[in-house]
């Protein structure tokens, strides 16, 4: 397993996530990668996109994974947008066309972005 360090761009970690009306099954979440992470992808094989300069990539599972504060304990609430991340992942068998697929396996919030704990208007409303 590898590890990834990065910002959040987009989520759904504590619920399935739809995409054009259709629930996918999956849980995940998508990073921003800093030089390090994205140049150790990029060479276990995992094709990253790029956005506005910035490489990123999609960690998926089909199991809810456990989510982690900087300090080890449990995470409770969102981890919101622009939060500093460090994922635990697993790669797949190779494919021709798609590359080599990052299976999420744990998250650690390193950094919580403003709006994420709980009561302040990151949680549900």
């Amino acid at each position: 397993m590898s590890v990834a360090i990065g910002t959040v761009a987009f989520e759904s970690l504590r619920k399935t996530d739809v995409f054009n009306g259709q629930d996918t099954g999956k849980y995940n979440i998508t990073l921003t990668l800093d030089e390090d992470s994205a140049d150790q992808l990029a060479s276990e094989g995992v094709k990253l996109r790029e956005y506005e300069g910035t490489k990123q990539r999609k960690f998926a599972s089909k199991f809810m994974v456990d989510v982690y504060d900087a300090d080890g304990g449990p995470f409770d609430g969102q981890v919101t947008r622009g939060s500093k991340v460090k994922v635990l992942y697993s790669t797949g068998k190779p494919h021709p066309v798609h590359g080599v697929s990052p299976y999420l396996v744990k998250v650690k919030v390193l950094e919580l972005a403003e709006g994420g704990a709980e009561g302040d208007g990151g949680g549900d409303f």
